[in-house]
């Protein structure tokens, strides 16, 4: 029989795994109170115990009283730290993790976070904000500055990626505050500020996110490496960007993207160049000339070496861009394919206008109330979850599509978006 704690931390882990509570785990035949006391490691696993829970996990009870992990923690954190990019399985250091006795915090957290930012590199932000949420309580625990802002910063892009901006916004704000307060170095007060600056812009601050901005760039991004500068100049265009001040926007994505060079962080680099295609696309009007250069360059990394979110990040502005270009019927297809995948990994914010393009397409092919109730249902469900500045951009795209249905069959300057319907 396994040994506590390490039978309690398996059965937990693997309960998790099927996304089962403790309450849908037990049935009928076990209390909560003792499952809870078995997962803790309080009580020792009886014989009758063990073979009644691994016949509701669908397991042969050998699999929770097998013996413990071969290699502790630090090994398993050794071989994946120390492998190349990108080839690593992390499935070992999960479950090194899981059944970790939590003698050496530092590996801990450090193991959390790499499986962490795993998670983030596939899109998968639910997986992401579990290893967060440990991680988090972890680095609190350990009363290190560095790695307690460290872990709040991850936590508040994770929760903003997931849409949720009541938990993202007063975790970001503790993050910068604690920069600040301990005096930090100017890598992690910038990397707390810039996720406060874009939090703030998601929830419509805009006054408060201007303010932040300029003292980004008075204060941090002449002493930031390239790297951080650049992202830090991305944030302060998209707040130029919301306020409508599109030249300023323009002129702070430049200074971005020429910080950078792909040998310098290829991954950074493909990035910045995803992001401004984007906020390039949301310009009034859109440089759409400008979004296909910096599309293109982001694809001939992307086709290559790109991960699957990435490619779905480039699908969706694909489709963007074809609305504009005025090829609706190809914006259509493309949306509606993707939109239909089981496994979707785009943020809730690119997955939502995504919708809301699809859903204008939808009105303006004669769909009317169909692509209205599809508006609808997302202007709520973004003011619902406090993402303002989204909730408006979709109330605003469904008042001018509308007003489109009204106009002559146009097509604008610059050949975008159809003005009435095809």
């Amino acid at each position: 029989m396994l040994e506590q704690p390490y039978f309690g931390r398996r059965l937990k882990r693997l309960r998790l795994e099927r996304g089962l509570s403790q309450a849908g785990l037990v049935g009928e035949g076990m209390s909560t109170g003792y499952l809870s006391r078995l997962e803790s490691g309080d009580r020792r696993p009886t014989e009758r115990a063990t073979a009644y829970l691994a016949e509701r996990l669908g397991v042969d009870a050998s699999v929770l009283t097998g013996p413990p992990p071969q290699r502790p923690l630090t090994y398993e954190l050794a071989v994946a730290s120390s492998a190349p990019s990108g080839t690593h399985d992390l499935a070992a250091l999960g479950r090194a993790v899981d059944e970790d006795a939590g003698d050496d915090p530092a590996a801990r957290w450090q193991a959390l976070w790499l499986l962490s930012r795993s998670a983030r590199r596939a899109g998968d932000y639910a997986e992401e904000r579990e290893h967060l949420d440990r991680l988090v309580e972890l680095g609190e625990a350990m009363e290190v500055p560095e790695l307690r802002v460290r872990s709040l910063v991850a936590y508040a892009r994770c929760t903003r990626a997931l849409g949720d901006m009541r938990t993202a916004e007063p975790v970001a704000a503790k993050a910068f505050g604690l920069a600040r307060s301990e005096d930090l170095a100017v890598s992690d007060t910038l990397a707390s500020l810039t996720v406060l600056i874009d939090i703030e812009a998601e929830l419509g601050r805009l006054d408060a996110a201007a303010r932040h901005a300029d003292d980004l760039e008075r204060d941090l991004l002449p002493a930031a490496a390239p790297g951080q500068a650049a992202e830090g100049w991305w944030t302060a265009a998209t707040v130029c960007g919301r306020r409508g001040d599109h030249a300023a926007a323009r002129s702070r994505l430049d200074t971005a993207l020429r910080l950078l060079r792909g040998t310098d962080n290829l991954a950074l680099w493909t990035r910045l160049r995803i992001a401004a295609t984007a906020a390039a696309l949301e310009m009034t009007p859109p440089h759409v000339g400008t979004a296909e250069c910096w599309l293109a360059e982001a694809a001939s990394v992307v086709d290559l070496i790109g991960t699957p979110a990435q490619t779905q990040e480039l699908r969706a502005l694909r489709a963007h861009l074809a609305f504009h270009r005025g090829r609706p019927d190809e914006a259509r297809a493309i949306s509606a394919a993707l939109l239909a995948e089981e496994d979707l990994r785009l943020s809730y914010r690119d997955r939502v206008r995504l919708s809301v393009l699809h859903g204008r397409l939808t009105i303006l092919s004669g769909r009317v109330e169909e692509g209205i109730a599809v508006l609808q249902g997302l202007g709520r469900q973004a003011a619902e979850s406090r993402n303002l500045d989204l909730s408006a951009h979709v109330w605003q795209t469904l008042a001018q599509t509308l007003a489109e249905l009204r106009l002559p069959h146009t097509t604008s300057a610059e050949g975008g978006a159809p003005r009435g319907v095809r």
